[in-house]
């Protein structure tokens, strides 16, 4: 492929071999005797990037095309591949150059120049805070399609925890018996909710045992909690709210009171519930109204969990996340320098509300400018960009 009309916009020789590692490594062996190097992680898009094919923003999201976790996470890299937020960040930089030239003019022409209308620059300086802030509002979408979210089922032995990892993840990870302590161990299993990636962790039962290796497994058990983005604490509902139960449930408030971040939401699931004979349980009040939400389950029959899942959805804010659609979010770095912007125009406006003089109005908007060129890679550092294309996987 001959530039421009290639990936880098160099030229570029592109060798189709057979699919075994011993051709693919052969052919490797041959290129690099004959001067070739391996490519540097990310080294392609880099070339791509700083031969103008791609902006900064577009090749951080051909990173998160890579590594995307479901579809939903693809097509919103994609979506910022093909410029999405590129053409909002280029138009919010403009304005800000046109109202610096416009404001520095009358620096030195004052005198030849007709008075400025503050009235239009706020309109224009609102309108550009509020294209920001919607901006900043994709940032948590595009962080939990990245990173997803892990949720803890925990319980005391023989509730249904894994029953219900099993039911919920549609397969057959856990192994589930009637003996209490079959899982010893965290039993992970991958789910996509609403394009979300969450990772169920089943846990071993929690309760106080002489048993090594039981023990060790109970250890882990209070700690996937804690570091958890949600839990899920399982009870029998065929033998209702047992004292077991509630030294878990004070173990849980215990943490939430000394832990200097607030613990996760918790869902108290009341498993097996074709085993009562009214179909429902009665807990304490003072008990019931501790938990953020209530779902009634039999995981063996698959019962409930519908209702879980939409459950865990309304406590994760994902309700409102669109799962189908091509819509780009921003990552962490984006964020970072949306902020400066919106507050640089906040300043702005301050100054302006404060009749400073126009000099100051300029510091903001230089300010703004320089922030929105940072998304695009424009005067970007080495460091940035060795720390970005760093995270590439070889030859990307």
């Amino acid at each position: 492929m001959l530039a421009p009309r290639s990936y880098t916009r160099e030229d570029v020789v592109e060798l189709q071999c057979h699919g075994s590692d011993i051709c693919l490594q052969q052919v490797l062996h041959i290129c690099l005797e004959a001067g070739a190097r391996l490519a540097e992680p990310g080294e392609f898009t880099l070339r791509a990037f700083l031969n103008g094919r791609l902006d900064l923003a577009q090749a951080e999201n051909v990173a998160q095309l890579i590594s995307a976790k479901s579809v939903v996470a693809a097509e919103t890299a994609l979506a910022g591949i093909q410029g999405g937020l590129s053409s909002l960040v280029r138009s919010l930089r403009m304005q800000c150059i046109e109202m610096l030239a416009e404001i520095e003019a009358r620096l030195d022409f004052d005198d030849e120049m007709p008075p400025l209308d503050t009235n239009l620059l706020i309109s224009r300086i609102n309108e550009m805070t509020q294209r920001v802030q919607q901006a900043l509002e994709t940032a948590n979408r595009g962080q939990l399609l990245q990173s997803g979210l892990q949720v803890a089922i925990i319980g005391r032995p023989n509730v249904g925890k894994s029953s219900l990892l099993n039911a919920w993840s549609k397969s057959e990870k856990a192994i589930v018996t009637q003996i209490a302590g079959t899982t010893r161990d965290i039993v992970e299993a991958g789910i996509v909710v609403q394009g979300i990636p969450v990772t169920l962790l089943d846990t071993a039962g929690i309760r106080e045992t002489n048993d090594f290796v039981e023990s060790i497994g109970v250890q882990r058990s209070e700690a996937a909690a804690l570091g958890a983005d949600m839990i899920i604490m399982v009870i029998n509902a065929a033998e209702g709210w047992k004292p077991e139960d509630h030294r878990i449930y004070e173990w849980l408030k215990q943490n939430q009171k000394v832990s200097e971040t607030p613990l996760a939401p918790i869902i108290l699931v009341l498993n097996k519930i074709d085993c009562t004979p009214s179909g429902s349980i009665q807990l304490p009040h003072i008990i019931e109204d501790s938990f953020n939400r209530k779902v009634l389950t039999c995981a063996v029959k698959g019962m409930g969990i519908q209702d879980l899942e939409s459950a865990f959805l309304e406590l994760a804010g994902l309700e409102n996340i669109s799962s189908g659609g091509r819509q780009w979010a921003v990552n962490q770095r984006q964020a970072e320098q949306l902020l400066r912007t919106g507050e640089s125009l906040d300043r702005l406006k301050s100054s302006m509300h404060q009749d400073l003089p126009i000099d100051f109005w300029t510091i903001d908007l230089r300010e703004a400018a320089l922030a929105l060129g940072q998304i695009g890679g424009e005067d970007i550092s080495e460091e940035v960009l060795s720390n970005i294309f760093g995270k590439f996987c070889i030859g990307k």
